[in-house]
């Protein structure tokens, strides 16, 4: 063989052998524990499911897949940390729906809702519980409006902190109605909670994994529903929409990876949570907690959260919601 072409086959195999390892490495993906950061405390929706599909996500990959819990700021801290995370596909982040409203409304976050994030898939969907301090006497979504035109800001209502679902699900409410309750912020869903069972606040607008065994034990009253039509979650509660035409809000839960996460191993997360989500106890588990099963390509749970984000900035400027 001639010199010339003797080089040419070795410059060939050297650069086969450089461009070799990544592919490697996605090939064996994982080969080391996943993590999934949870942005809140334990307990909350984001929690409960979090570990609800890391376990069968693990099984389904033959991985290890630990939940991490990284509270602070309304779930920006953990959050931004993923943000910033090497993009391998070994740390993850757990979100929801109040990512986007939260979003809407800070504007030094240490993060981009739309541009920080590979959305790997979406977890589930559902609408928030409309529910009261057992002392309130109001039992249905008409009760529930009348006691509210009849007593203008002397009720309160609980959020999970400044720009959280809850508080952009009960703004559409008092702007769809007329009418006036005191947004009463507290720092955790689990605090908020606490404060409707102990009085400190009348109402709350929440996620069923939030609220649901409050109400089945007793601690609290449901009165109404945010979806447009009854909902298999909580099938005896009647839609606020029957006394507020028009009214619904849903809320999702999905899994996002740091922006540049190679496509190969977020479309490979994304069918570990498709099958994940197949399960019928997953499903099951989700009905009970007060959620759907909601699959969803990359694609799509991308596009679903860019439409929110100028949603709530939408609702944020007529419900002047600003940050603290």
């Amino acid at each position: 063989m001639a010199p010339n072409r003797i080089r040419l086959h070795a410059a060939l195999w050297a650069a086969v052998a450089l461009a070799s390892p990544p592919v490697q490495a996605q090939d064996e993906y994982p080969n080391k524990p996943i993590t999934i950061v949870v942005p809140y405390p334990p307990g909350g929706s984001n929690d409960v499911f979090a570990r609800l599909v890391g376990k069968t996500m693990g099984d389904v990959m033959k991985a290890t897949v630990v939940i991490e819990n990284r509270p602070g700021a309304s779930g920006n801290t953990g959050t931004g940390q993923v943000a910033r995370a090497t993009a391998d596909g070994y740390t993850l982040v757990a979100v929801s729906s109040s990512m986007t409203t939260n979003a809407a409304i800070q504007t030094k976050l240490p993060f981009d809702a739309v541009k920080s994030f590979a959305p790997v898939a979406m977890f589930a969907k559902g609408p928030c519980i409309v529910a009261v301090n057992n002392e309130l006497p109001v039992k249905t979504p008409a009760e529930l409006l009348a006691a509210l035109k009849k007593q203008p800001g002397r009720l309160n209502y609980a959020s999970s902190g400044i720009g959280s679902s809850n508080q952009f699900a009960t703004e559409m409410l008092k702007g769809a109605t007329g009418t006036f309750v005191v947004h009463v912020p507290f720092r955790g869903m689990a605090p908020a909670v606490m404060g409707l069972i102990a009085g400190e606040t009348q109402l709350l607008i929440a996620s069923g994994p939030s609220l649901l065994p409050q109400v089945r034990a007793g601690r609290v009253r449901a009165v109404g529903i945010t979806s447009l039509q009854r909902s298999p979650i909580a099938p005896e509660l009647t839609p606020m929409a029957s006394v507020v035409p028009g009214y619904e809000f849903e809320l999702w839960w999905g899994l996002l990876a740091p922006v540049g996460t190679p496509p190969a191993i977020v479309d490979r997360l994304n069918a570990a949570v498709s099958k994940a989500l197949a399960s019928p106890e997953v499903k099951e588990t989700f009905l009970r907690e007060g959620a759907i099963a909601a699959p969803a390509t990359p694609a799509q749970f991308a596009a679903t959260i860019a439409a929110d984000v100028e949603r709530w900035q939408k609702v944020a400027k007529q419900q002047n919601i600003v940050a603290e």
